[in-house]
C-alpha cells in the first residue's frame, strides 16, 4: 500500500518475564544462516518456546532426543522479532533474527495462534535481553562511537602504533619477525575484543533510556494488537482522541476528510505523537481540523497490517457480493464479530464517528460515496495486490459504504 510504511521500531520494555509454551504444529522458513541467505523452504515443526529459547522440532516425537535432534534452537536472548508482510505471500507470517544474523519466518493459518506466539517470544525475547544491548554480528561500526578509540577503528587511537607499507617491509627483512607480527595482530584482536566487550557492559539498558526519555515507543506504524496490549486498551489512544476532537469542533466542517490538511503539520503532529505522551489538541497549532483528520487518516494507513486484516479482505469482498440485502448485513455484521478485540472496537468506534459525520452532511457535504472513497483504501488492502488494484477500490469503497450505512445494525450503536 502506497501509504504504508516499511519502519518497525524496538521496544524492549525490559521486564521480568517467562514464558512457556510447549507444543504447537507452525510453519517455519529459515531465510539466513548467520548473516548467509539461504533459500526459503517452509516446513511444518513443532514448535516448543522456553523462557530463553525457541526450539523447532521436525516433529513431535524429536521433543524426547537429544539437542542433535532438533531442526533448530533459537537463542532469543538480543533477537528481533516483528510482523512482516513482504517475504512471504502467507498470512500472519512474523519474522526473527536472531544476535548471530539467522532469520527466520514463522506462519500459520490462525491469526489467534500467530498472535499468542507473537507476543509470547516477543516478552520472552524482552525479558531475555534485560541486560543491556545485544552485540549484532555485522561488519559496520554502527555501535561503535563516531571517534571510537578502540584499536582499528580511526586514527585517533591514542597509544597504537600506526603500520605503514615502510615498517612492515624493515620486519619482513628479519625471519622471526613474522611470527612475532602474527603474535602482536592476535594480542590486538584481543585488545578489540576486551574493549568492545566493557564499553558494550558500560551502555546504559533500554530501560534506563526509555526512563530518561530517550527512546520512546512509537505509535505510528505499530502493529494494532501490539499498540492496544501496550497502552491496555482496545481502541488506541490517539484514535479516541482524534475522534473526539472531531466531533468537538468539526463536524460541520466543509469536506471533512476529504480535504487534506497541512502535510507538514501533521507530520509535526505525528513525531509529537510518537515522542510524547500526552497530547493536547486544543493547542492553537492543531486548529484547523483537517490536520486532525489527516493525521488520523495517516495513523490508519500506515499499520503494518490494515484495520480489515488481510484474511479477512476475501471474505468481506465476497460478503458484499451477496444480492440479498438481510443476508448480506448478517454476513458482514458476522465477519466483523470474528475480528480480533483491538480491529472490532476500534472499527466500531470509527463508523460510530463517521456515522455522526454522515448526520450533518448538509453542512459538510460529505456523502456516504464521499466517505467511502476517503476511507476505502485506507482501512483495507489486500496482502498481495495482483493487478487488480481498479477492481479492489470498488469493492474496498463499496465494504466502507455499506458498513456506515448499516453501522447500526453492524455495532448495535442504538444499545451501546
Amino acid at each position: 500500500h502506497m501509504y504504508k510504511t516499511s519502519e518497525h521500531f524496538l521496544n524492549f520494555p525490559f521486564v521480568c518475564f517467562q514464558v512457556d509454551l510447549k507444543g504447537e504444529i507452525m510453519n517455519m522458513a529459515k531465510i539466513s544462516d548467520s548473516g548467509k541467505k539461504q533459500r526459503k523452504n517452509w516446513s511444518s515443526v513443532w514448535t516448543v518456546l522456553t523462557s530463553d529459547q525457541l526450539m523447532f522440532y521436525k516433529d513431535k516425537q524429536e521433543t524426547g532426543l537429544k539437542p542433535g535432534g532438533k531442526a533448530d534452537v533459537l537463542q532469543l536472548c538480543g533477537a528481533f522479532i516483528e510482523w512482516n508482510t513482504e517475504k512471504s505471500s502467507r498470512k500472519n507470517v512474523f519474522q526473527i533474527k536472531t544476535s548471530t544474523g539467522s532469520e527466520y519466518l514463522v506462519q500459520t493459518d490462525s491469526y489467534s495462534t500467530a498472535s499468542k506466539w507473537y507476543d509470547a517470544i516477543k516478552k520472552t525475547v524482552d525479558s531475555s535481553t534485560k541486560e543491556g544491548f545485544p552485540l549484532r554480528r555485522s561488519n559496520s561500526t554502527d555501535y561503535l562511537p563516531r571517534h571510537s578509540s578502540l584499536p582499528g577503528y580511526g586514527s585517533a587511537s591514542p597509544g597504537v602504533k600506526q603500520r605503514n607499507p615502510i615498517h612492515r617491509r624493515s620486519i619482513n627483512m628479519f625471519g622471526s619477525s613474522k611470527l612475532k607480527h602474527s603474535a602482536s595482530d592476535s594480542a590486538d584482536k584481543n585488545g578489540v575484543k576486551n574493549r568492545l566487550k566493557k564499553f558494550i557492559i558500560r551502555r546504559p539498558s533500554m530501560k534506563t533510556l526509555q526512563e530518561k526519555g530517550l527512546i520512546k515507543d512509537r505509535v505510528f506504524g505499530c502493529h494494532l494488537s501490539s499498540l492496544c496490549e501496550r497502552e491496555g486498551t482496545t481502541v488506541p489512544k490517539f484514535v479516541r482522541i482524534c475522534v473526539d476532537a472531531v466531533e468537538k469542533r468539526g463536524l460541520e466542517a466543509d469536506g471533512i476528510y476529504r480535504v487534506s490538511g497541512n502535510l507538514a503539520t501533521i507530520q509535526k503532529l505525528r513525531f509529537l505523537v510518537d515522542e510524547e505522551e500526552d497530547l493536547d489538541l486544543e493547542h492553537s497549532q492543531w486548529e484547523d481540523v483537517h490536520v486532525v483528520t489527516g493525521a488520523l487518516k495517516m495513523f490508519f494507513r500506515e499499520l503494518p497490517e490494515p484495520l480489515f486484516p488481510f484474511r479477512f479482505f476475501q471474505l468481506f469482498v465476497e460478503a458484499i457480493k451477496i444480492k440479498e440485502p438481510k443476508q448480506k448485513v448478517q454476513a458482514v455484521k458476522k465477519l466483523i464479530q470474528q475480528l480480533p478485540k483491538p480491529n472490532h472496537d476500534t472499527m466500531k468506534l470509527l463508523f460510530s464517528h463517521l456515522h455522526k459525520v454522515l448526520a450533518f452532511s448538509r453542512k459538510n457535504l460529505m456523502s456516504t460515496q464521499g466517505i467511502g472513497i476517503v476511507f476505502g483504501p485506507t482501512l483495507m488492502w489486500p496482502e498481495l495486490d495482483a493487478g487488480n488494484m481498479a477492481v479492489n477500490m470498488v469493492y474496498q469503497n463499496q465494504i466502507v459504504e455499506f458498513i456506515l450505512t448499516e453501522s447500526q445494525e453492524i455495532f448495535n450503536l442504538d444499545g451501546k
